[in-house]
């Protein structure tokens, strides 16, 4: 009756209800359609703000592109949730839901040279419906698209043209079997044939199998082929050559060796592969020759300064904006998860104060204080990712005024924003999961998918630990040019200070409070100081022979030391995140600013909390002031709670791109056999 009926929705309350009298059942699930929205909208009826304001201030840019796709994801049917699907099903169900969105054109790999930030808004909202087709966004139009956009030519445009509308689908050949963190030891070759002016392409072992190929096991048809590019006897370095491996038809070029890797823990929409070559020839013009050049005859030319290792880092900066874009999804996935756990936790009913179930969970303080903080914690990250995306932006877009960064800068925050994001999602949708109960197992509920997408996150492009390693080399080998008394002997003193200056003049007598902005904002502060000088004294090793001085480093860095290396990329990261947040907030509207700085207090808190044994033993804060932090703690929890379920629309997520029953309608969704699919429920409630 749902799905035939063409009455709107009171009118068909009032028409179920009249046939209540001989169908009971009837008026149950009728009386639930209703009702459970009605504990959502009784949860808090006059929240603290207008969460459509919410939303534009999160959005920050691209507001106009968010709100069309999102209208399309909600309306699109190709988008409803699918699970029982073979694997080859769902592998062209994402190809077609990414076909779909180029169709409507959402991204472009042009945007790049234009607007860096819809590409990375395109990928947040793409990840709320589906991780696997965001996954083929990101390599399509990021590492693919991207890498051909930046470092090619002219003499590439026909590969390039065919991008946006996927004529060219193309695959990132970076990681291999044995080489995945340390790609610059690569052993795959290009090596150039002066007698037919060709690249010969090869992998010389099982472990330089290009490995982890994303669109590479059925759809691709292009692969940028990292290698190690060979002209005569000298090796210059890893290069980018398109090499074609598969024909108008579909079929396996000659010479390459594509093995699918088949079902993977989640995301199984990606067709990964690992992909090997056998001296595989493609013409001297298929290098990517912005930077570097072979000319006829074997002449090879660069503007790269530097070594090999410096040309491999200019190669592969796309992985700059694809650790963007990964944050992105990541945030989207988080966004959902709270959204879904939220909405859920107003309306399952429980054990009341006179032992009947009408009190939902969300009161529960147990619920609260599993939910408020991991809340308060996507908002903050997403604050602080749309300004890392818009300095991405500046930095690569030449012209446009937004902020002034340097490579370095971009490179640290691009790692920091990343690793945090990915850590987060992973706690936002496990967490979510478990305060869901049963319902959260459920696949069509969703977190499920989250989890297993949370994993990549933490991985891909580059694994998030690393990704901390290079933030704590980044920020030394700035410090580096500080720490020289003989050059700059005032800016050695103020950096050196923190360490020989006792905590409590560091904290300026104060014993410590959650509730003291300026106060917790100061010692996260000096906790990255006081963490990296030790870092910096740890690798001051002096000693004459290079060789001996290079493995001494090295014991120190990743045998002695590492966990203090890892507290101070992160120390980094959530000062960075603290100090974007503060600015960006002052300048939100008026009506949003308070609940945006409880959430904010919440956060610095929440890093206190975490890392409350390094306070205590620097003296940053005092015991008092530590045992403190848990009654402003609770108090802002308390506080935000209320409008949890506004701050949860502020997402601007719609209930059709969520798809969970339980962020619906779960009486309905179990009234019926529905084989834990979504395609009948959604042509009910639709």
């Amino acid at each position: 009756y749902f799905i035939q009926s063409n009455l709107s929705g009171m009118a068909l309350v009032q028409r179920l209800r009249s046939l209540a009298l001989n169908h009971s059942g009837t008026l149950s699930a009728i009386r639930c359609f209703s009702d459970l929205a009605k504990l959502r909208d009784s949860w808090n009826p006059n929240p603290s703000f207008d969460p459509n304001k919410m939303t534009d201030f999160i959005d920050d840019q691209n507001q106009e592109l968010h709100t069309k796709m999102r209208q399309f994801l909600s309306n699109d049917k190709s988008f409803i949730p699918q699970y029982n699907l073979s694997l080859e099903d769902e592998r062209e169900l994402a190809l077609r839901r990414l076909k779909a969105l180029c169709d409507e054109k959402f991204i472009s790999v042009h945007f790049f040279s234009t607007n860096p930030t819809a590409i990375f808004a395109a990928h947040e909202n793409t990840s709320i419906v589906d991780g696997a087709t965001a996954t083929k966004m990101t390599v399509q139009f990021n590492l693919f698209g991207g890498t051909v956009l930046k470092l090619g030519t002219a003499r590439h445009k026909e590969v390039l043209d065919g991008i946006d509308s996927l004529t060219n689908i193309g695959c990132f050949g970076l990681s291999e079997l044995g080489y995945g963190n340390n790609a610059v030891e690569m052993e795959t070759t290009a090596t150039y044939d002066p007698e037919t002016d060709e690249f010969v392409i090869h992998t010389p072992s099982v472990k330089a199998q290009k490995y982890w190929i994303t669109n590479g096991a059925v759809h691709a048809n292009h692969m940028v082929v990292f290698a190690q590019l060979m002209t005569g006897e000298e090796n210059n370095g890893i290069h980018g050559v398109l090499v074609k491996i598969r024909d108008e038809q579909g079929n396996t070029m000659p010479g390459v060796t594509i093995h699918d890797m088949g079902i993977k823990m989640g995301l199984n929409g990606i067709d990964n592969a690992k992909i090997s070559f056998d001296n595989v020839r493609v013409p001297r013009e298929n290098l990517l020759n912005k930077d570097s050049e072979v000319h006829e005859g074997g002449e090879y030319v660069t503007n790269i300064s530097g070594n090999n290792r410096a040309r491999f880092l200019k190669v592969a900066d796309q992985l700059l904006s694809g650790r963007i874009c990964i944050a992105s999804m990541s945030q989207g996935a988080s966004k959902a998860c709270m959204a879904i756990a939220l909405k859920y936790s107003a309306t399952r009913l429980t054990a009341g104060p006179a032992g009947k179930s009408d009190y939902p969970i969300l009161g529960y303080q147990l619920q609260q204080h599993a939910l408020i903080p991991l809340l308060a914690k996507t908002y903050i990250f997403d604050i602080a990712l749309k300004q890392i995306q818009a300095m991405y932006a500046k930095f690569s877009v030449p012209g446009r005024d937004v902020y002034t960064v340097s490579h370095r800068e971009i490179v640290m925050m691009c790692c920091a924003i990343k690793a945090i994001t990915g850590w987060h999602i992973n706690n936002a949708a496990t967490i979510s999961r478990e305060r869901c109960g049963g319902q959260g197992y459920l696949a069509a509920n969703r977190f499920g998918p989250a989890i297993a997408g949370s994993h990549s996150s933490m991985t891909a492009e580059g694994d998030n630990s690393v990704l901390m390693m290079k933030v704590v080399m980044e920020y030394l080998a700035d410090m580096a040019v500080k720490m020289n008394p003989a050059k700059n002997l005032p800016a050695f003193l103020g950096l050196m200070a923190p360490a020989y200056t006792p905590g409590v003049v560091l904290r300026k007598g104060k014993a410590g409070s959650g509730s003291d902005i300026e106060y917790m904002r100061r010692i996260i502060d000096l906790r990255e100081k006081l963490l990296f000088i030790n870092v910096a004294k740890k690798m001051a090793v002096k000693v004459a022979d290079k060789s001996v001085l290079r493995a001494k480093r090295f014991e120190m860095w990743s045998e002695q030391h590492q966990d203090l290396v890892q507290a101070a990329g992160r120390a980094y990261s959530e000062k960075l995140i603290s100090d974007i947040c503060h600015e960006k907030i002052r300048s939100a509207d008026p009506t949003l600013q308070p609940v945006l700085q409880k959430l904010y207090n919440l956060y610095l808190i929440t890093v206190l909390q975490e890392n409350i044994a390094f306070f205590l033993t620097n003296n940053l804060i005092s015991r008092r002031g530590a045992s403190s932090l848990r009654d402003d703690y609770d108090r802002l929890i308390k506080e935000i709670a209320p409008d949890a379920l506004a701050l949860a629309d502020g997402f601007g997520i719609t209930e059709e791109m969520l798809s969970a029953p339980i962020a619906r309608d779960w009486e309905l969704f179990n009234s019926y056999d529905n084989a834990g699919e979504m395609k009948e429920y959604e042509a009910r409630v639709r």
